[in-house]
């Protein structure tokens, strides 16, 4: 679907003109999406709510993303229909909201929906007063009425009716829906989480796991890779096999799916089957950051080398593709071109013929299952006209040991292949690029390019980060210094949430340590000081999900679920817990531990939804530890013990480097290291347990046994 060009503002009326609505003054492709739609849009803001009160109507709000395949189904169905459009103009004042602009307002209305019907997703449909409490919530509505579903021409005159005649009920309703948020919104801890928790996190993990395709539960699948983080960090701290065997095979099994794009690389969102090959084709870019953690952790926790490959494609695919030329990481792609889900993405035989010729074609055609019936079914049951989703079904070393040939043979002709196949597939009608920047998602990819620097040995990973780390901290704030959560076209908008200050302090402590630049540190803490001073509960303990200074919403809630991404609350708990222990201050390390608590309740009775948070308590329960290298900037003898300290498996420490100098920078964050000295000018490990620090030493072995020590 194309996107709207802006328009001039000065030859626009106020309400848009004849062939535009208001939003066609918006940032977000999103919103501009909807520009021309023949709804009476407007934007979340005191000018719609002001008419709602005004004219006594309610307000249609209408919650989505520019990637959302079905809301650009309800948007072709409805809101692009003047049937539809004239019902909505008549009853409602109508609001569109970009979710990812707005995660605050998509938060409370999601709760809402699930409060009211048990489910949630998108588009989100809610239907409210003037003073924003809701009575009606959906998800996708068809145009008609279908399958037991009240389509928009009759619920629109439904809810009309009820307005003018019964109003008081729907008041009333509104009033027991906003007194529910507001008791459930505070969360509150029943006990101290302990060892137990990650007990239960791990059984029931173990419980749904699919033993047959990887991945937990049935169709749809999603990926979810704050639980392999778990699970990987469960099996460090047991033992336990079946922990990282759960690991392994779905990350095997991922890659080797249609979920994965076998030409263009990078994730798709989530598989529509139990089996990794059918996905849904909208790529996100917080899916492509925490699949290259999973990736890059595994490679440390078992040396194979197909995971080191799997996370080198992720980053090859956001470094090609996702990369704005400021060296921050745009949003998403959509699944959809010229109207159909998947149609950039699939092939037919005879496609893959014309580019690649008879040889080479069918060589790509065995190896990747291209067939002349195809293997795509649309999610709505529309047949596959031979178009075929690339995907193995065994391992590239199997498939080399069938056809005679060496895996790096096969590998090297399959790689020209796909380069001819990408360029090709460029010259047809691409998807939509969200190329919004978020502060949040773009600190979660930070911190995967920088731990994949650390750990695959590649510094243009760090240099990744760091352009996106500096662009952030230069850009997204506003005039007081506080940061922004959005930047596209020049502006950068929008008061910070809870996940823009922990995503990117995540990012920040991560490229510290792969950079030791200093100023990512004191950025980080600098941030954490902010926001604990905008989120914080100082009655109860734990982060609120918008600050103080935010437009205040029907309730303030804190978000722990660990969901399509970890919560603020769970990140922050990791990061304040890691941030105490480099610098030495127990007060940080003490909010991580409220901040763990006040949600226990919610943690006992389904551990495996808060994976995230069971990492922070993970870490909290130790082992962890602080590892101190002292010696010379880019010596040899430094180099080697660095490179000993990224290459193993050791989630559960933070790293500080203390050069060789007097008066080193760190020493005025991290006060202890200002006497940790390399000895006899040999680069010097100093490594703490359990607040005591084990005896100096200059051979990287023995550092490491000092990591595996309890």
């Amino acid at each position: 679907m194309p996107t709207p060009t802006q328009a001039d503002p000065e030859k626009l009326p106020p309400d848009g003109g004849p062939e535009h609505n208001r939003l066609i003054f918006e940032k977000s492709p999103y919103l501009l999406q909807h520009a021309r739609n023949p709804v009476d849009w407007y934007p979340w803001g005191p000018e719609a709510f002001e008419r709602a009160r005004r004219e006594e109507k309610p307000v249609f709000l209408s919650i989505g993303y520019s990637t959302c395949h079905w809301c650009h189904v309800m948007e072709r169905e409805s809101f692009e229909d003047p049937e539809v459009a004239g019902l909505m103009n008549g009853t409602f004042v109508c609001i569109k909201v970009d979710r990812e602009e707005r995660p605050d307002i998509d938060n409370v209305y999601m709760n809402v929906a699930q409060a009211m019907t048990g489910g949630g997703g998108w588009p989100l449909t809610i239907v409210m007063t003037p003073d924003k409490r809701p009575f009606f919530a959906a998800t996708y509505i068809p145009k008609n009425d279908a399958f037991g579903r009240m389509g928009m021409v009759s619920l629109i005159p439904r809810i009309s009716d009820l307005w003018a005649q019964g109003r008081d009920e729907l008041l009333r309703s509104a009033d027991r829906v906003a007194n529910l948020l507001k008791e459930s919104a505070s969360g509150g801890g029943e006990r101290e989480p302990g060892i137990e928790d990650l007990h239960r996190a791990y059984g029931d993990l173990s419980g749904r796991f699919d033993e047959s395709h990887g991945g937990f539960g049935g169709a749809p699948k999603f990926p979810t890779p704050h639980n392999l983080l778990f699970l990987l960090r469960y099996w460090k701290r047991t033992g336990e096999p079946g922990a990282l065997q759960m690991v392994k095979k779905t990350l095997e099994a991922m890659r080797r799916g249609g979920i994965f794009d076998q030409v263009g690389l990078g994730f798709h969102r989530y598989s529509t089957d139990r089996v990794w090959l059918l996905p849904h084709f909208e790529k996100m870019l917080y899916d492509q950051a925490m699949l290259a953690m999973a990736y890059v952790e595994a490679y440390q926790a078992t040396g194979l080398d197909d995971f080191a490959a799997a996370a080198r494609e992720i980053f090859q695919y956001v470094s090609s593709d996702m990369t704005s030329p400021e060296g921050a990481f745009y949003s998403a792609e959509d699944a959809d071109s010229e109207g159909e889900e998947g149609k950039y993405y699939v092939w037919t035989l005879d496609e893959l013929l014309d580019v690649l010729g008879p040889e080479e074609g069918a060589l790509f055609a065995r190896v990747f299952n291209v067939e002349k019936g195809g293997n795509f079914r649309h999610e709505t049951g529309g047949a596959s006209h031979g178009a075929t989703i690339p995907h193995l079904r065994k391992p590239l070393s199997e498939i080399a040991e069938d056809l005679g040939v060496s895996e790096e043979e096969l590998s090297r002709r399959l790689e020209s292949a796909r380069g001819k196949l990408l360029a090709a597939r460029r010259l047809r009608v691409p998807p939509l690029k969200d190329d919004k920047i978020l502060t949040d998602w773009n600190g979660l990819m930070i911190a995967a390019f920088a731990k994949g620097a650390q750990a695959l040995d590649d510094s243009s990973y760090a240099s990744a980060a760091g352009a996106a780390a500096d662009f952030l901290l230069e850009t997204m704030t506003d005039e007081d210094g506080r940061l922004l959560h959005r930047y596209r076209g020049g502006e950068a908008a929008i008061p910070a949430f809870l996940d823009d200050y922990a995503f990117l302090i995540w990012g920040l402590i991560d490229l510290y340590e792969a950079t030791f630049d200093v100023r990512y540190l004191r950025a980080a803490l600098d941030l954490c000081r902010e926001m604990k001073d905008l989120f914080w509960d100082e009655e109860a303990g734990g982060f609120y999900f918008y600050s103080k200074r935010s437009e205040e919403l029907i309730v303030r809630s804190k978000e722990l679920y660990d969901g399509a991404i970890p919560s603020g609350n769970s990140v922050a708990a990791l990061d304040l817990l890691r941030l105490g222990r480099m610098t030495g201050d127990t007060a940080l390390e003490a909010d991580a531990v409220r901040t763990i608590g006040i949600f226990s309740g919610d943690v006992g009775r389904a551990a495996s939804g808060f994976t995230q948070m069971m990492a922070a308590l993970d870490f909290a329960l130790g082992p962890s530890y602080e590892v101190v290298i002292a010696g010379r900037t880019g010596a040899g003898d430094t180099e080697r013990m660095l490179k000993a300290l990224r290459e193993v498996y050791a989630p559960n420490k933070v790293v500080i480097f203390r050069p060789d100098v007097d008066k080193p920078p760190i020493a005025a964050i991290a006060e202890y290291t200002e006497s940790q000295t390399a000895i006899d000018g040999k680069a010097t490990a100093y490594v703490c347990l359990h607040h005591t620090c084990k005896p100096p030493t200059t051979d990287p072995a023995r550092m490491l046994e000092f990591l595996e020590s309890k």
